[in-house]
């Protein structure tokens, strides 16, 4: 069992621990039960923090895109597989999973609460944009036959649109949205709403999680040679 749901089953048994030991007390004294004053428990990761992590994952496969941006500019053949398994993370994980959770738990909270309502109208249509420049990356690095010049430099521009597009995406998310949701709900619900979380990323991509979705991102990496992370840093 790993740490995090090691760590889920620990809170809600916590949860239930001050309920269970009241009732033994009265029980024993023959009184009436004490109500609880359990304080809440912090998560062990905040729906913040979850969503911010998975972020991290989109940042290493925006290198990776700009590794794939690199190698076109200089002439040099696609990583057809590694940009192709990177693609696959943006969809599977980030567009489908991820961007999922904003739009069903996130922006509807802050919407309902009168909360950056113009934001978060932005983040949609990039959703919905950012989607439209998947599926054509995904189908150019499907394509059986060797790219023309023209659809080189249309998966160039695809790429580098995405790059663009997202990087002040979840910059704001990070800064501005993520963190007011907090005071959008009661401590309680904010708690629940990290076990939602949790299960849904086991349900979607069963026991490992988003650490196996990190592993299968270090694996692309590696592939392409960027993966250690002193060769990034300036002499």
């Amino acid at each position: 069992m790993s740490e995090r749901i090691a760590s889920r089953l620990g809170r809600r048994e916590l949860l239930a621990i001050p309920v269970v030991a009241g009732g033994l007390a009265s029980a024993a004294c023959g009184g009436p039960s004490p109500k609880p004053h359990a304080p809440q428990q912090e998560p062990s990761v905040t729906p913040p923090e979850d969503l911010m992590r998975e972020h991290g994952v989109l940042k290493r496969v925006l290198l990776i895109y700009r590794e794939a941006i690199r190698r076109l500019e200089a002439g040099e053949p696609i990583p057809v597989k590694p940009l192709a398994a990177g693609a696959g993370i943006i969809r599977n994980f980030i567009e489908d999973y991820h961007e999922h959770l904003e739009e069903q738990y996130v922006f509807p909270r802050l919407e309902q609460a009168g909360k950056l309502t113009d934001v978060t109208a932005i983040l949609r249509t990039q959703h919905q944009r950012g989607r439209a420049l998947t599926d054509r990356v995904l189908a150019a690095t499907s394509a059986p036959a060797a790219p023309d010049p023209q659809s080189r430099e249309r998966l160039m521009r695809d790429l580098s649109a995405f790059v663009r597009m997202y990087e002040p995406h979840e910059a704001r998310e990070d800064t501005v949205v993520f963190p007011a949701l907090r005071d959008t709900m009661p401590a309680r619900e904010f708690l629940e709403l990290a076990d939602t979380f949790e299960d849904e990323e086991h349900r979607r991509f069963g026991h490992a999680g988003f650490e196996g979705i990190v592993d299968h991102v270090a694996d692309i990496e590696k592939s392409l040679g960027i993966y250690e992370l002193a060769q990034f840093t300036p002499s």
